[in-house]
């Protein structure tokens, strides 16, 4: 999958991520000074979905303009159906929870189907010798070619890339800028600081450039310094091929250990005051944690898609900064929602505003 994430493939998104930043700005220009709140979450979940859709398989669906897209609630689903299987296996085995089961299954069939269309469509423009992009669809099929793969598991294999990345494409980055918006809403001196950064080097300039996204030094601040209080895949796992001792603890070996970031990110022993929303820690000076840190994981395992969410994530909030100004619902909940990712339990409602 290498060259569909390539540092010259991610430079030419950012026309993508411009493009679909913008269509989230011109939604909120219609709600803007009105004192209509809105729900942060949803709509920056349009823009991440519009964003994978297109860059990774060639589709503009414009989810801000559809309002009974059932793909959102698919993704929740197929996630919900994940944690449950994880943690009891048994949860399908009880009547109580058949509807829950069926729902789910209904939602994994939603997007495979999409995944067998999408894939389909791509094939055909291949034979007819068509233009297509090197994207992650395009990979796919390349790899599966090479491989001379085209069995019934080869095919089944394909579908399970396509709803792997169709979901975690887009819901994490999603779930980061929901976050992000909110602690800025609560912190504002993070706020201020941001937005000068923004308007000192963006100007009244529209579109956002690959060179742009460098210096956004605070920016970046904030958006890792929101991993660390949300990593919004909070753990990870990792096979133990032998038998191992950490800490004077003997786990065996043909075991998975799993590894809780949501856990190491928020303790004293590695964080100063760790509860506390504080950018400031990933200062180019300041100390860099490491093996307590990794909202992406570590390793040659380490998250794929990391640079092209951070990509995203930064033009989309530094379009929003630039454009209005937001402030937070009063009374609504800071709570997390476990989805199997992390996401603000309130949605993140806002009152927006133009910028004075």
């Amino acid at each position: 999958m290498d060259p569909a994430f390539s540092s010259t493939y991610l430079r030419g998104l950012m026309g993508t991520f411009n493009e679909m930043s913008e269509r989230l700005m011109d939604h909120l220009e219609k709600t803007a000074d009105t004192k209509t709140p809105v729900i942060m979450h949803d709509l920056v979940n349009c823009v991440t979905l519009d964003v994978i859709c297109k860059v990774a398989f060639g589709v503009d669906l414009n989810f801000l303009k559809q309002t009974d897209s059932p793909f959102q609630n698919a993704v929740e689903l197929c996630l919900k159906g994940m944690v449950f299987d994880l943690r009891d296996p048994f949860f399908a085995l009880y009547p109580k929870n058949w509807k829950t089961v069926q729902q789910v299954k209904d939602a994994v069939k939603l997007l495979r189907t999409t995944g067998e269309k999408w894939i389909q469509n791509r094939k055909t423009a291949i034979v007819n010798g068509e233009n297509v992009p090197k994207d992650i669809l395009t990979q796919i099929l390349k790899t599966a070619e090479e491989e001379n793969v085209n069995s019934a598991k080869d095919h089944e294999q394909m579908l399970d890339n396509f709803v792997t990345f169709f979901i975690a494409g887009q819901e994490t980055t999603a779930n980061q800028l929901s976050f992000a918006i909110m602690e800025l809403g609560r912190h504002p001196e993070i706020y201020k600081r941001a937005k000068a950064e923004v308007d000192e080097i963006l100007g009244t300039k529209g579109d956002i450039s690959y060179e742009d996204l460098g210096k956004f030094t605070y920016l970046s601040q904030v958006l890792k310094e929101t991993l660390r209080l949300y990593p919004t895949a909070p753990g990870t796992n990792r096979w133990l091929h032998e038998d191992m001792v950490i800490n004077g603890l003997k786990i065996p070996g043909g075991c998975s250990v799993a590894f809780s970031s949501y856990v190491s990110q928020r303790m004293d022993l590695y964080f100063k005051d760790p509860l506390k929303f504080d950018p400031e820690r990933f200062d180019v000076n300041a100390p860099k944690p490491y093996y307590c840190y990794y909202p992406f994981t570590l390793g040659p395992r380490t998250c794929l898609g990391q640079v092209f969410s951070q990509m995203e994530a930064k033009v989309v909030l530094a379009k929003l900064l630039q454009r209005f100004e937001f402030s937070l619902v009063p009374g609504q909940s800071f709570d997390i929602k476990d989805t199997g990712t992390l996401r603000p339990k309130s949605g993140v409602i806002c009152y927006i505003k133009h910028c004075s």
